[in-house]
């Protein structure tokens, strides 16, 4: 591969940057052919010189196209790849032929350059500002162990091998192995919203043997060790290695790395060596390649200028057959009355010559102004939408943005949108909503006669100034809550006592009093906030104890065991003794788990509070059941020993543990339950609602859990609980996903299997005989929901056709858990598979490959930065402006742009062919409903979907009825003037008049055309339609006048035509003959197609004209309320592993700023190695009792529990998400 490099160094320029990814381009495909051949990676750190030898991939971005010297050439070339450039190209090529022009040179060759110019400008402007990001991120500073030294270098300069610093809140530059950190134990918390979308914080472990190197630089330098690991790979929770130091070696897994896009948070440093870099990250390998983006509509008109080309090619055959004939029977006898510098001598050449010239002279059926004027319309639709107030968020200053202008008549036809779901349909904020507690409801606020109302943003909140330590961030409004905390009620006072000691959140108090919780989870930090705020502060906590603020009080509790969370389970609890000696269990979990749990005393307590559950739920509220258990003294030592046993057993561990567990939770007290809002972004599920009626299938695809996912799909209604079924899609193994997938189908199919078939786009062709097709998905509605791994199985051949259909056959499709390059690969099914236009939505990195792959990509500015913005073509800032965007804006660009081709096809061709027919006698619109109206009525969205208002049909239409036009245009003056005489009785039928009278029909017509295409008059249509004919009416007495001949005699010889034509009442005569036959059948067309079968359309607009004096009448898409058995999605968000770390104590500083706080307590105090069974046994005198649990080191690492049984030798060992 050395061999290679210099080849590889010429590719990386072509790489693109977008951001914190890359820009992939079609040469990125030679550069992955030799660089994935790698079955291992070997990488040796401090030695450049060796890593050198296999041609890794740096750093440096290159994504701009061009340079000073190859601009020109370059962008020429481009240019002149497209047809009708290269054509008209010729064109002027054949004009500075004497011989076959009949038409100035300079009639092309303006309007080319003007062309060439103004693409080679914009060109130029987005290379530049290409050139400017990649300075600005190839010069980004990156701390680099360089010759025993630290060094400040350039981001482009990193190298594989590199050691390199990083600080806190710094962005990884590339995949790393944590070697060391200012964290004890070698840990470090790194934010990966930019990889999955979660911002909850997680824990990476450098290895003990390398977490002593600490910040020495310089044992750093000396540092020698060679990893040996997989190749590049997308798999962004795997990673398999092996370091190679000392003679030993150590198992690397995705625990001890950091990969590019990841944050360092709450860690002073940590240093770190390069494995991977560049194009080679994980983050890199799962962005999809960037694809030059063409509408539909761009790709017919290809098609149609190929065959309007063609059939310039049979007229100019035509005339030129015609000519020959012509030279050769009757020519000769005009060659006397010829102005010829000499004759032909060969009817044959002459008709070779007239080809040619033909050619010329009907040129304009493919003008160069249709391209000019269709970038012209675009770039005014993207300024629409550049200055549209209502999709303008005034709290963050932000406004829509068009960020191309080639892609805004798609914005009509989109059938499939592919949204992410953390920051894109909810603002990655927990909420605090609502509690029960003892039976009794609270959150809710009630008026003055005890009628319950909306809480709005003018509502007040509860005062919280008698609590010193509250969060001034949280909001509650329920006052009737502060009360009950006053008057010391017992059952509220254990309720906020159970948030604030059971959970695994770790704080930092910054200053005093100012103190930030670190939550592995949102929802985790949402309860415990709402227990600080209401008295009952989390402030410190050892692997030993928990120190909470109750009431203007310290209270130090002993934390015995923490049984902590996992997917099984459903729930964690802690067992501690509080200052009384009192032993207490307390419990929160998924409500069905927790009310099996519970003791027979509480069965009318628990349904009161099922009731209420069912009310929080029934408002997409994410809900969780509290609970608790005072233990007996004698009984916890026994379940202690029991406990110590099952977690050194080598056989059947977790059940074991598992069953323990639940011996020790049986017989809890019921305490209440939580309602948590994932707050959703403002007008979601209404926009969901309406884009569902315009007949557009969303489609969420998130890196979030399962349970997740659904209780926002219900939040948004995109679920409902009377859809007839929810099909969950969940094997692991190909078959299993195969038979979950055609059990599906054929529950769906089943009753209706005659109507419909495999792979069938139903209701494509008829947009209103579809009727019975409505109703069915109307009655039968389903849902789809299908897990990341399972994803990947039904994404392969054999199983993508019926992972669409059964898809295409679901109301709803959520999927998650999924990759970037899942999500990427999910859009390229559907466009590969389906004739759809697609659009994805999204808000981070991670959103990025599927926003360049599909056909338009929508960028939001939100809590992750601002990659998916610039890798998009619009961006905004909230959800809900996708509605106007497509349904407004959409839909007026796709009706605009189709009106125009019509009308400009019909126009051209009525022009063009006059001149085709006299051969054989001489040898803008705007929108048609408004904006209200569009939003009201989703529908009128379809015509866009299905293409209706341009398309092949149309095109031959439009040229019919030019064609048409043409004829009676020629023949009508034609014959009119064949013994037509002036007033003087002279003769008027000269060239020149009959070109005058043709000329002015013709721009009198396609006026009154295109005045009859425009559907709302406003006074710029009126300017440029009357304008265009008095602008014409000027050049044309200007053109035939005595200054002009003065000044151009050659050219411009018929001096007083104009004035000596239209001053004829018979010319008049015949000019008004010739419009009302050309438009009069086009009226009758139309008010018959109106009245006998109106479109949609054409119903709305009726309606609007009847009640336009009437106020717009808002949509009423309120959120439906359900009732649901599937409430505890809380539980889900939780991560195993975090109770093992906190009793662990390896997370623990040996000093923190709340130390001081508390003198005399354990706060301080150096945490024991020893695992808390180990010291709980201690204590009681049963010491000898502990066993080692060395067995566990290893081979336990992904299936660990939540009770941490190891010694000293397990250290290593952390939990795995």
């Amino acid at each position: 591969m050395g061999n290679i490099s210099p080849l590889l160094n010429r590719i990386d320029g072509r790489l693109r940057f977008l951001g914190s990814c890359w820009r992939w381009s079609d040469v990125m495909a030679i550069q992955t052919k030799h660089i994935c051949i790698e079955e291992e990676r070997h990488v040796r750190a401090n030695d450049r010189d060796y890593n050198e030898r296999f041609s890794y991939a740096d750093n440096h971005i290159k994504t701009a196209k061009y340079t000073f010297y190859t601009f020109l050439p370059v962008n020429l070339f481009e240019q002149f790849q497209r047809f009708a450039n290269a054509y008209f190209l010729v064109l002027l090529i054949l004009q500075l032929i004497p011989e076959i022009s009949s038409l100035s040179w300079f009639t092309t060759i303006v309007p080319l350059v003007l062309v060439l110019t103004i693409t080679a400008v914009k060109d130029a402007t987005d290379d530049y500002f290409r050139h400017k990001s990649d300075q600005q991120v190839n010069t980004r500073q990156s701390q680099v162990l360089i010759k025993g030294k630290i060094q400040n270098e350039k981001w482009m300069n990193v190298r594989v091998g590199d050691i390199i610093k990083l600080e806190n809140n710094q962005f990884v530059a590339a995949d790393v192995l944590l070697l060391s950190s200012s964290e004890p134990y070698g840990l470090c918390y790194i934010e990966t919203a930019e990889l999955d979308g979660e911002t909850n914080l997680k824990v990476r472990q450098a290895l003990t043997v390398t977490s002593d190197l600490g910040a020495d630089v310089s044992k750093l330098a000396e540092f020698n060790g060679e990893v040996i690991c997989e190749p590049p790979n997308n798999k962004l929770d795997k990673f398999i290695g092996t370091l190679y130091w000392k003679d030993n070696k150590y198992s690397l897994d995705n625990e001890k790395m950091l990969l590019r896009g990841c944050i360092l948070r709450n860690t002073e440093w940590c240093f770190g060596m390069v494995i991977f870099a560049g194009l080679q990250t994980k983050l890199m390998q799962n962005c999809g390649r960037t694809k030059f983006k063409r509408t539909s509509i761009d790709r017919l008109m290809n098609t149609l200028v190929l065959w309007i080309f063609g059939f310039l090619i049979c007229m100019g055959i035509t005339l030129s057959i015609g000519n020959t004939i012509w030279e050769q029977r009757v020519g000769r006898d005009f060659w006397a009355y010829l102005l010829w510098d000499k004759l032909l001598s060969s009817p044959v050449f002459s008709g070779f010559l007239t080809f040619w010239s033909y050619i010329i002279i009907l040129n304009t059926v493919v003008p160069i102004s249709l391209y000019v004027s269709v970038e012209v319309l675009r770039l005014g639709h993207s300024y629409f939408i550049n200055w549209d107030r209502k999709m303008y968020y005034s709290r963050k200053d932000t406004p829509a943005e068009a960020r191309t202008t080639t892609l805004n008549e798609e914005l009509g036809q989109v059938e499939f949108i592919f949204s992410d779901k953390t920051g894109t349909l909810t603002q990655n904020i927990m909420v605090f909503s609502k509690c029960s507690i003892n039976g009794k409801t609270y959150g809710d606020v009630y008026d003055d006669f005890g009628h319950k109302v909306d809480i709005t943003e003018k509502t007040p909140c509860v005062d919280f100034s008698f609590n010193p330590l509250m969060d001034r961030k949280f909001n509650f409004h329920d006052s009737s809550l502060v009360e009950a905390i006053k008057l010391e009620e017992p059952l509220v006072q254990e309720f906020f006592r159970l948030l604030a000691l059971c959970h695994t959140v770790m704080p930092e108090e910054r200053s005093e009093g100012e103190l930030v919780y670190q939550a592995q989870s949102p929802d985790e930090g949402a309860l415990v906030t709402a227990a600080r705020n209401f008295g009952f502060v989390f402030r410190a906590r050892t692997p030993e104890t928990i120190t909470l603020y109750e009431m203007g009080q310290f209270v130090t509790y002993q934390l015995l065991a923490i049984l902590d969370f996992n997917n099984v389970r459903k729930r964690m609890s802690v067992i501690v003794r509080n200052p009384e000696g009192q032993l207490k269990l307390y419990s929160k979990g998924a409500d069905t788990i927790i009310f099996d749990l519970l003791d027979q005393s509480n069965e009318e307590l628990m349904y009161t509070t099922s009731e209420h559950l069912n009310e929080f739920a029934g408002e997409g509220l994410r809900t969780l059941a509290l609970a608790y258990k005072d233990l007996d003294e004698d009984m916890f030592d026994e379940w202690m020993k029991k406990l110590l046993f099952a977690s050194t057993s080598l056989n059947n561990r977790e059940e074991s543990l598992g069953a323990l567990y639940e011996e020790i939770e049986e017989g809890l007290m019921l305490l209440g339950a939580t309602a948590i809002e994932d707050k959703l972004q403002e007008g979601v599920p209404e926009t969901i609602s309406c884009l569902t009626l315009a007949n557009i299938k969303i489609w969420v695809l998130t890196g979030d859990k399962l349970e997740t996912a659904m209780n926002i799909g219900y939040s948004c209604n995109m679920l409902r609980d009377d859809m007839n079924e929810v099909f969950i899609i969940s094997g692991h193994t190909l078959l299993e996903v195969q038979r979950e997938l055609k059990n599906a189908k054929e529950r769906i199919m089943g009753p209706s299997r005659d109507r419909f078939s495999s792979g069938q786009d139903v209701g494509k062709t008829d947009m209103y005989a579809s009727d019975s097709v409505f109703e069915e998905t109307i009655i039968a509605e389903y849902a789809l929901i299908i897990n990341g791994h399972s994803l990947a199985h039904a994404l392969e051949a054999d199983l993508e056709q019926i992972l669409l259909d059964v898809a295409c056959l679901c109301k709803t499709v959520i999927c998650c858990r999924v990759t970037p390059l899942q999500k990427a690969q999910v859009v390229e099914l559907v466009k590969r598979h389906k004739r759809a236009v697609t659009l994805a939505i999204g808000d981070g990195a991670n959103d990025v490959s599927m926003i360049k792959t599909a056909h338009i990509g929508v960028g939001i500015s939100g809590q992750e930065g601002m990659q998916a913005v610039l890798a998009s073509d619009y961006s905004f800032a909230q959800f809900r402006y996708l509605q106007r965007l497509l349904l407004v804006h959409g839909r007026w660009s796709y009706h605009r742009m189709c009106n125009f081709l019509c009308y400009f096809f019909y126009k051209n061709f009525a022009f063009t062919l006059v001149h085709f027919w006299y051969g054989f006698l001489c040898g803008f619109s705007a929108q048609d409903v408004n904006e209200q109206y569009s939003l009201r009525y989703p529908n009128l969205y379809r015509p866009g979907q299905l293409n209706l208002l341009f398309n092949k049909r149309k095109f031959f239409t439009c040229t019919l009825q030019g064609v048409c036009t043409s004829f009676v245009l020629f023949f009508i003056p034609y014959g009119a003037f064949l013994s037509a005489v002036r007033d003087d009785g002279s003769h008027i039928t000269d060239h020149q008049s009959f070109a005058v009278t043709i000329a002015t029909s013709l721009v009198i017509v396609v006026s009154v055309q295109i005045g009859l295409d425009t559907n709302y008059w406003t006074a710029v249509n009126h300017f440029f339609v009357w304008g265009s004919l008095a602008v014409y009416f000027a050049i044309l007495f200007a053109m035939n006048s005595d200054g002009i001949f003065r000044i151009f005699p050659s050219q411009f010889p018929f001096v007083g035509t104009a004035r000596n034509t239209l001053n004829q009442k018979s010319v008049w005569l015949v000019i008004l003959l010739t419009t009302v036959v050309c438009t009069m059948p086009v009226v009758a067309m139309r008010f018959l197609k109106t009245d006998l079968h109106p479109t949609q359309t054409d119903k709305v607009r009726l309606l609007q004209q009847a009640t336009r004096r009437q106020g717009p009448q808002e949509q009423n898409l309120r959120r439906v309320r359900r009732t649901s058995s599937r409430r505890s999605a809380y539980a889900f968000a939780h991560q195993q592993g975090y109770g093992e770390l906190i009793t662990s104590g390896k997370n623990m500083k040996v000093h923190t700023s709340s130390t001081s706080a508390f003198p005399g307590n354990s706060l301080g105090r150096t945490h024991s190695s020893s695992s808390w069974i180990e010291s709980m046994l201690k204590k009681r005198g049963d010491s000898n009792s502990a066993v080692e649990a060395e067995e566990t080191t290893d081979s336990g690492i992904t299936d660990q529990t939540r009770v941490d049984v190891l010694s000293e030798h397990s250290l290593e060992t952390l939990y795995t998400n």
